[in-house]
């Protein structure tokens, strides 16, 4: 399934504001740029698109420059209540291996943006997590990060087993000696970091175990309840704000060709500037107004020089950049409104 096409409920927001509370981090910091209000988010009937939440994510990944192993721990607190009717689902289901086959089959319901993919390896139960295309590799390694830690959380909630794994291996860079601790005790075991593989090996004796709340009337209803939430939650954007959403979660060093757009949305190069023509607008407009909105929250960093942003933003040089800033607003990035903040 493509995450992009499945709107989320709002609860994995509140639990990205909540840890970045405990951070020192304010609300305002997480949400902006998102147009995202606190009324929403408090909001159950409210559904946000996977773009809304990825710009929360980058926003907290920007205070956060040394991330590793930050999703891992968000991913530990995600309770099993967090998943609604899916959570209940899990819970009721005959066997570990069972709740986790349901999360992989109703994966729009868990906040996910890593495909999860199943294999038996002896004496164990591997799970492996692919990360998504399209995300610059800092916003990978997290959100794989905490798709594995809150798959640790659900088995710990659903058998009441602490500490669950036998193994966990990582691709990305390994976490400070702090945090790579505080994960020991929370997993079971050691994680191995530039791994080649993102992947959790549990005991198949615990996966096979009977769930102590297993009720099979319970998970067929919540089974049948998924599947009308998965239709529900399926997006009906129109094509400039998909773009949009696309554009703002692309990579900001390395923005995307229209030949990439378009392959996104299974359609023909051709077909996508009609579509733009239809709604007053072109690729090129989409692109410039998104990189202009990254540009600006990085201006709003006091700690990146002007220089650190050109480069980020995938510029050649501070004066490229500068030229194309001037372009979009009409002054230069040094007089910015985003920096002018801490001018001062």
């Amino acid at each position: 399934m493509n995450f992009w096409n499945f709107t989320r409920s709002p609860a994995s927001v509140r639990l990205l504001l909540e840890f970045g509370r405990r951070r020192g981090l304010a609300a305002t910091q997480l949400l902006a740029g998102t147009r995202l209000t606190q009324a929403q988010l408090d909001n159950a009937q409210v559904s946000l698109s996977p773009g809304k939440e990825l710009a929360v994510i980058a926003n907290l990944l920007r205070f956060y420059p040394a991330s590793a192993g930050l999703g891992l721990q968000l991913g530990l607190g995600y309770r099993l209540s967090a998943y609604g009717v899916l959570g209940l689902g899990m819970m009721s289901s005959a066997t570990a291996l069972d709740a986790l086959r349901l999360a992989q089959r109703f994966l729009p319901l868990t906040y996910s943006y890593a495909a999860i993919v199943h294999r038996r390896d002896g004496e164990l139960d591997t799970l492996l997590f692919e990360p998504p295309l399209h995300l610059d590799a800092e916003l990978q390694q997290f959100v794989v990060e905490r798709a594995m830690g809150a798959t640790v959380r659900v088995l710990s909630d659903i058998t009441g087993v602490a500490a669950p794994l036998k193994t966990m291996r990582l691709r990305g860079d390994p976490a400070s000696v702090a945090i790579r601790n505080e994960l020991v005790k929370e997993l079971g075991c050691a994680p191995r970091w530039q791994s080649s593989e993102d992947l959790v090996a549990i005991p198949r004796v615990l996966t096979g175990r009977a769930l102590p709340q297993a009720n099979a009337m319970t998970a067929a209803m919540c089974e049948r309840m998924c599947e009308e939430l998965v239709e529900q939650r399926r997006t009906r954007l129109d094509t400039p704000t998909l773009v949009r959403e696309y554009l703002a979660a692309a990579p900001d060093a390395c923005p995307p060709r229209l030949a990439d757009v378009a392959a996104f949305l299974c359609t023909s190069e051709r077909s996508l500037k009609r579509w733009f023509h239809d709604d007053g607008t072109s690729f090129r407009e989409l692109l410039e107004e998104s990189r202009r909105a990254k540009a600006d929250r990085w201006l709003s960093h006091p700690h990146h020089s002007l220089s650190e942003v050109a480069e980020r933003l995938g510029f050649s040089d501070l004066s490229s950049f500068s030229q194309a800033y001037k372009r979009w607003t009409g002054t230069a990035p040094s007089l910015s409104p985003a920096r002018g903040k801490h001018r001062h």
